[in-house]
């Protein structure tokens, strides 16, 4: 099972988090310092696999790490999790992101933030692993893009009713309107 996903810079500052085991703030700010401490250090040229903090649970967890650029995704997983299966995870998750982002960079993950966790959610929900294909995947984020291209064309809607009424230049209309007089309305009324 996947306890968490993290995506840091190469400074340490979070782009990304996502824990499935419940840990307070606090605890949380640790996790990340010490994992960026633990991942950081390493050579690019060794293997991206190495047990988890203390904090995360030691020993019987995993760090499963690729370092892009300036980001560092890191999958904390435990031990019945296959270290393979993840960094191809990893690699779907940063091509799907790239692909959305058209080459991805670090301030698509801070502008975007829902949409990051959008696409992430598409790949993994409660630590669990739900779909590894990304067509499927690109499929899902074209999906939610024509709802929410909807949703705005509905959203805008009350602002071009206003728009509408500003355009119908009410103040002439009342003038125009013919009014029949009012005395001999008065008049044709019976009681």
């Amino acid at each position: 099972m996947i306890k968490a996903i993290l995506v840091f810079n190469n400074h340490g500052k979070p782009r990304m988090s996502k824990f499935y085991q419940y840990f307070n703030e606090d605890m949380q700010q640790q996790i990340i310092k010490e994992t960026f401490q633990l991942v950081s250090k390493r050579d690019d040229n060794v293997c991206n696999f190495l047990e988890g903090g203390s904090l995360i649970g030691g020993s019987d967890y995993k760090l499963i790490y690729r370092h892009y650029a300036t980001l560092y995704f890191v999958f904390c997983v435990d031990s019945s999790e296959s270290e393979l299966g993840i960094l191809d995870l990893i690699q779907v998750f940063v091509e799907t992101l790239d692909k959305c982002f058209e080459n991805v960079c670090e301030l698509d993950l801070i502008f975007h933030v829902d949409k990051v966790h959008y696409i992430l959610n598409e790949l993994v929900m409660g630590g669990m692993v739900l779909e590894t294909n990304m067509t499927e995947i690109l499929t899902r984020i074209e999906d939610q893009n024509k709802l929410e291209k909807q949703e705005a064309g509905l959203a805008a809607a009350p602002a071009r009713a206003v728009s509408a009424v500003k355009n119908m230049n009410i103040p002439q209309q009342i003038k125009d309107m013919k009014l029949p007089d009012l005395p001999q309305a008065i008049k044709d009324l019976k009681f």
